[in-house]
């Protein structure tokens, strides 16, 4: 029997076309729900039902409760996922999910407000004897005391909001002359981009490796991780490639960080899939690990971990949301092989990570052995200027490391995307570079290399590139000759 009746994806893009496809696997109809600028997306035509929520600025559609509550009580949806950003780690959210007698998939409203909080999840992870960086917050917050507790933490030091994420006011400190002018920038864009400035100190770690553990927990008290994933490539706080094994866990470390993680979920009386993420100082059996915070919703990057454990988190999720007991237990998780996961964007390294939108003129991804593709768009389609420059992600499996990323290099060169630019050429450049290929590499490697990277691009499709995208121009695109196409006038 299915968990729901019917699900409404809060939502659009890549997850909402993985969401939907979980629902139809477990027989739970779909409920799409769309912008001004998302009327004919992929995930709309893939849905059972689709709604229209309003204007395609996110604040007046997927971020406006009301009209995703609306849209959940006008077709009937009996639980909603939230897949990630927009509305996924809103505490309100949650909590209007709950008031109307919608079950929200993820965690309950209290777990998210506190894991939300740096302060407090921090707190949370020292009491349930997880590492944490050493550091400070200070009581009082004027720039004189936090000056003071910067001090006594010693330099280097970084300043980072108690609320938000994505890098968004963090300031590496390097001395008391830099302080004060530091505050004052991270208090100013903790409050522009959170309504809170609260500040914390952490000592700064130079060059660890970010590696975060999946956790999955039901309202049974059965609580397990399915193992690790680097995420150390990212680009200003962001990640850009993920892969699991990571080539710094050893068995032992990943035993220690492991229990770490779950000893704070079950702190935390977590329910549903999560993410504990840790700066990993070191190599090995003896390197150092701390508790950095949790992400209570599901991960971009969780594909790598479905494909490496066996498992599916989505379909996972939705049980356990329904009350069902979490499906596997510690001792029957096991990894096999190796994944790297790619984030396609629409941008141009070459200048500054642009981001672009257009039309994609061409679009046509690979069919490869041990290759998957998570995306929300065809060939024919708009990449929007107002969501995230996502186009994709590709997933490129092995039996080692080195047959994964031997299938990711040939999948890129295979993925044809034209009318746009995209970061496809500094992928192709990190996946043969001597430090990826070794495994050396730590949270700075792109900063540190990004310039020499950049100077390896291409930055005009070469002719016969243009060649193919003139000879299909005159050709109707994928979408327009799918027959689904034309139920979308039928949309709610």
């Amino acid at each position: 029997m299915a968990p729901f009746k019917r699900i409404l994806i809060a939502n659009r893009g890549e997850i909402a076309v993985r969401v939907i496809r979980a629902c139809r696997e477990l027989g739970i109809e779909s409920v799409a729900v769309y912008s001004d600028a998302d009327a004919k997306s992929l995930h709309v035509m893939l849905a059972d039902a689709a709604v229209h929520i309003g204007a395609a600025a996110p604040a007046a559609s997927y971020l406006s409760i009301d009209a995703i509550i609306a849209a959940a009580k006008s077709s009937g949806a009996d639980a909603i996922h939230p897949g990630y950003g927009f509305l996924s780690e809103n505490q309100d959210f949650a909590a209007a999910c709950a008031a109307n007698s919608i079950t929200f998939i993820g965690p309950p409203a209290d777990v998210i407000a506190t894991m939300g909080s740096k302060v407090a999840a921090r707190e949370l992870a020292r009491k349930a004897g997880a590492p944490v960086v050493p550091g400070e917050t200070p009581r009082e917050q004027t720039d004189a005391a936090i000056a003071d507790a910067a001090r006594r933490v010693g330099f280097p030091v970084l300043l980072k909001p108690s609320e938000g994420g994505g890098g968004i006011g963090m300031k590496a400190v390097r001395n008391d002359s830099e302080l004060l002018s530091a505050i004052g920038q991270a208090r100013r864009e903790a409050l522009a981009a959170f309504g809170d400035g609260t500040l914390y100190i952490e000592r700064l770690i130079d060059s660890p490796r970010h590696v975060e553990f999946q956790i999955l927990a039901d309202a049974h008290g059965h609580i397990v991780h399915l193992f690790e994933r680097e995420c150390s490539i990212q680009r200003r706080h962001q990640k850009v490639i993920e892969e699991t094994p990571s080539t710094a866990v050893t068995p032992a470390l990943r035993r220690r960080m492991g229990d770490a993680a779950v000893a704070v979920a079950r702190a935390a009386g977590y329910r549903n899939a999560g993410t504990i993420e840790f700066l990993l100082e070191g190599r090995g059996d003896q390197a150092s690990f701390y508790f950095l915070e949790m992400n209570t919703r599901l991960q971009v990057e969780h594909p790598i971990t479905e494909q490496v454990v066996g498992v599916d988190l989505v379909a996972a999720q939705i049980r356990v949301a329904a009350g069902e007991p979490v499906p596997w237990i510690q001792s029957e998780l096991s990894q096999r092989g190796h994944a790297i996961e790619l984030r396609i964007y629409a941008e141009d390294p070459a200048r500054g990570y642009l981001p672009q939108a257009g039309l994609l003129a061409l679009y046509r991804e690979p069919r490869l052995p041990g290759i998957r593709i998570d995306s929300g768009f065809v060939e024919g389609d708009e990449v929007s200027v107002h969501y995230d420059p996502l186009i994709a992600k590709l997933i490129a499996s092995g039996e080692t490391r080195e047959a994964a990323r031997h299938r990711a290099i040939a999948a890129l060169e295979s993925f044809p995307i034209l009318g746009i630019r995209t970061n496809v050429g500094l992928l192709l450049e990190l996946l043969q570079h001597p430090r990826f290929v070794s495994g050396a590499i730590d949270t700075r490697f792109l900063d540190a290399e990004a310039a020499a990277l950049r100077a390896r691009l291409v930055t005009e499709p070469p002719p016969e590139a243009l060649a193919v995208a003139a000879a299909v121009s005159d050709t109707p695109s994928s979408i327009a000759n799918d027959p689904w196409s034309a139920l979308r006038d039928l949309r709610l």
